[in-house]
């Protein structure tokens, strides 16, 4: 059949300002439209207790920063909890071919670096394999060659699961769309003090809201949650032998 006719978003005489999208934003636009064709997309959200991971980030922050040059933020101990749960939800970090479920050896992971142009995703190749201080390293070196435009081709290839870091904007909630062939990416809210109950009394904690985007295709909504309460007793105990610092 012909293509149908291209509708007018505006109508003559209005004020407007029309440009075409770059070559980024056309094939994040097609990513997108063809992951939530693709994908059964539903979200959890957790809300979870950062107080003890923040004490201990504490501790380390001006001595990681002194002798590393990079400061040593929240997100590299919300990946370490989110692969280390990996090996107990092995479907979370899955693939569908057809009417099989591959399951990858490793955990790729890919990280969300927003640009002024758009969106890219580097990857921590065998992220599996690297404590809080390597974790923290290679996610600073990957944002920074993002946004001087240095990655290499392989530098976005092969992830297996993905965390996007929307807090870093003050964002406290968000619903991430799945990067195919990807079953699953993580949103992290802003990580800040809010009031909360404990124990019939009010305290103030340093708190988080994490959100799971995952593909009901092949992820039950049980399995998605119990992933995600392991995500959240690890950080809420700051369960890192390993820091490396």
């Amino acid at each position: 059949p012909a293509p149908a006719a291209a509708v007018s978003v505006f109508k003559p005489g209005e004020t407007t300002h029309a440009e075409p999208m770059t070559t980024m934003r056309k094939k994040i636009a097609e990513h997108m439209v063809m992951s939530r064709r693709t994908s059964a997309h539903v979200t959890t959200f957790f809300e979870v207790d950062m107080t003890d991971v923040a004490k201990l980030r504490d501790r380390h922050k001006a001595a990681f920063l002194a002798r590393e040059g990079i400061k040593l933020t929240y997100l590299p101990f919300i990946a370490k909890a989110a692969i280390e749960a990996i090996s107990r939800f092995p479907i979370i970090n899955s693939s569908v071919d057809g009417d099989n479920i591959v399951y990858k050896r490793n955990v790729n992971l890919g990280i969300a670096v927003a640009l002024p142009t758009g969106l890219i995703v580097p990857v921590v190749k065998r992220a599996d394999e690297k404590n809080i201080l390597g974790l923290a390293r290679s996610i600073a070196d990957l944002g920074e060659r993002a946004r001087s435009r240095k990655l290499l081709p392989d530098d976005v290839a092969g992830g297996t699961f993905t965390i996007t870091n929307p807090g870093s904007f003050g964002g406290l909630i968000g619903t991430p769309i799945i990067s195919q062939p990807q079953v699953a990416i993580m949103g992290v809210g802003v990580v800040e003090k809010r009031p909360v109950v404990i124990n019939d009394a009010i305290a103030i904690r340093t708190m988080c809201i994490l959100a799971l985007s995952f593909d009901h295709r092949i992820i039950d909504g049980a399995d998605a949650d119990r992933y995600m309460a392991d995500v959240k007793e690890s950080l809420q105990r700051a369960a890192f032998t390993d820091l490396g610092v």
